[in-house]
């Protein structure tokens, strides 16, 4: 609790124009993020079982019960897969937030979700903070990413997409802080335990993003000016810490920027970050 404590301290300006971002879990073992003003709590994906999910809000003195939304970027279940127990625990009072193709995927077992589908692409207003949706390259019906405004403060997400076209490379300019999925190294990959059809997939255009494809985007297109930058999803077989943190590291050096380097885990929360 102490490390979490001393982070939000070394990010905190004062006063209540502070946006938080946290990404509680990455990875294929279950994924949850959370965007929060002092007055609106978004959940990005519930990956998480009910318990792991408010241990880990807990670390950063929130709880289930003053969430105010749950977004999904897509229905593979470690990205769903505690939605609805979260859902029944919380009586079904909070909206969740998934695209018209993405709903009919998940699984809600009779449940009576507060069920807010949108188009992708669009955006939409939840509490004081503004939220815009785009389109990921992924194997499923119709995943999306985030993009939050509050504050004059963005915050972008995208994980699970097999490779940054314009379209997602413009998005994500002028994120002070912003979550990027660096997958696999292609080398570790290539000669890993998965089946062929599998490292297909995973290589493939709506597969996921390798390292190296990360390395170039912050060696170009990436905006210097970004203040925290979060590579999450890491494969557990495919791929390592230090491979992603130094490839990266480099990358950035390169462009002289003093962007803050995270790499995000499957089995604890990052730091607490606030702009």
């Amino acid at each position: 609790m102490a490390q979490f404590g001393i982070c939000y301290k070394r990010y905190l300006r004062g006063g209540s124009d502070i946006v938080r971002f946290c990404v509680l879990a990455s990875g294929s073992a279950g994924n949850a993020a959370v965007v929060a003003t002092s007055k609106t709590r978004l959940l990005i994906d519930a990956g998480l079982s009910l318990r792991e999910l408010a241990r880990r809000l807990a670390l950063m003195d929130e709880q289930l019960d003053r969430l105010d939304a749950i977004l999904i970027t897509h229905e593979h279940s470690d990205h769903v897969g505690g939605l609805l127990r979260l859902l029944r625990k919380l009586a079904f009072k909070i909206p969740v937030y998934s695209t018209h193709q993405t709903a009919p995927q998940i699984d809600w077992e009779g449940g009576q979700p507060r069920l807010e589908a949108f188009q992708a692409g669009t955006g939409f207003i939840i509490g004081d903070i503004e939220v815009d949706s785009f389109t990921i390259p992924h194997d499923a019906a119709d995943p999306v990413g985030y993009c939050f405004r509050a504050e004059g403060v963005k915050v972008g997400i995208a994980t699970d997409l097999g490779y940054l076209p314009d379209s997602i490379r413009f998005h994500l300019r002028g994120c002070h802080m912003l979550l990027l999925e660096s997958n696999h190294d292609l080398e570790m990959l290539k000669v890993g335990p998965y089946p062929w059809v599998v490292k297909q997939r995973v290589m493939g255009r709506n597969g996921h993003l390798s390292n190296d494809v990360v390395c170039e985007y912050l060696g170009g297109d990436f905006d210097a000016q970004t203040v925290t930058l979060v590579l999450g999803h890491l494969s557990e077989h495919n791929n390592h810490p230090e491979l992603v943190r130094m490839g990266a590291r480099q990358a950035l050096e390169r462009r002289s920027a003093a962007t803050q380097l995270v790499v995000a885990e499957q089995q604890r929360p990052t730091p607490v970050f606030a702009y």
